[in-house]
């Protein structure tokens, strides 16, 4: 049976972006795993699977529906155990856990500063209204001033990403000779960057760079198939 994975889209349903969404369909690839995908609006979320989640994504799996990417990631390492395994052991679940919160408390909020407005821009008219309300609350500023740190958020992006380059100095994936679930969640978060603002902001040249062309050259190339 197909797996359905429902994702996050704006008007252009060929362009899902979200970064945690792009985690599990790399850990679907990883699996091997047949699987559809259906982009949703940030407003067609919580009509979807009667209400199921506010969020994506999520997944349906025959009768059973999940919710939250690690979650997703999980279930398929418990449910698939015959295909390839996304954390290599529980100790590589642990260590994606940490992953997953250095890409999110550090990661994330640098690449937010930079591709807010982006984001915003790629919206149907309905979704950008509920973008800038439900994103204005939580940062209280206005979309207008997060873009005027553009700039500088693009110039602290380098930092960020130190202890991945660090990584990057001694193999060539998060997760050592081949990659991992704890991969996916960094290139994630670059994959965001790149497909709401056209580029991950960092010399050709950088092991970051390096990095995530690698990841995006996997499964015959499914990255690089969003632009």
């Amino acid at each position: 049976m197909t797996i359905t994975l429902y994702s996050l889209c704006g008007a252009d349903a060929a362009r899902p972006f979200s970064p945690h969404c792009w985690k599990v369909v790399m850990a679907l690839h990883h699996k091997g795993l047949a699987f559809e995908e259906r982009p949703l609006a940030f407003t067609a979320i919580p009509t979807t699977e009667n209400g199921f989640s506010k969020t994506v994504p999520f997944i349906r799996d025959g009768q059973e529906l999940i919710s939250d990417s690690f979650r997703i990631a999980q279930y398929l390492e418990e449910h698939y155990p015959d295909e390839p395994s996304l954390f290599g052991g529980q100790g590589g679940v642990a260590a994606a856990r940490f992953v997953e919160g250095y890409s999110q408390q550090v990661v994330h909020g640098v690449v937010s500063r930079i591709a807010l407005s982006d984001i915003h821009a790629m919206l149907a008219p309905t979704d950008q209204d509920y973008f800038r309300k439900s994103r204005e609350e939580r940062l209280g500023r206005t979309l207008e001033e997060v873009a005027a740190g553009r700039d500088a958020a693009i110039a602290a992006l380098p930092a960020a990403l130190q202890p991945l380059r660090h990584m990057l100095g001694h193999q060539p994936f998060v997760g050592g000779a081949t990659p991992l679930f704890a991969d996916y969640i960094v290139f994630g978060a670059l994959q965001w960057l790149k497909i709401t603002t056209g580029s991950i902001h960092l010399p050709a040249d950088d092991p970051v760079s390096r990095w995530f062309d690698r990841c995006l050259d996997l499964y015959e190339g499914v990255g690089r198939a969003v632009a």
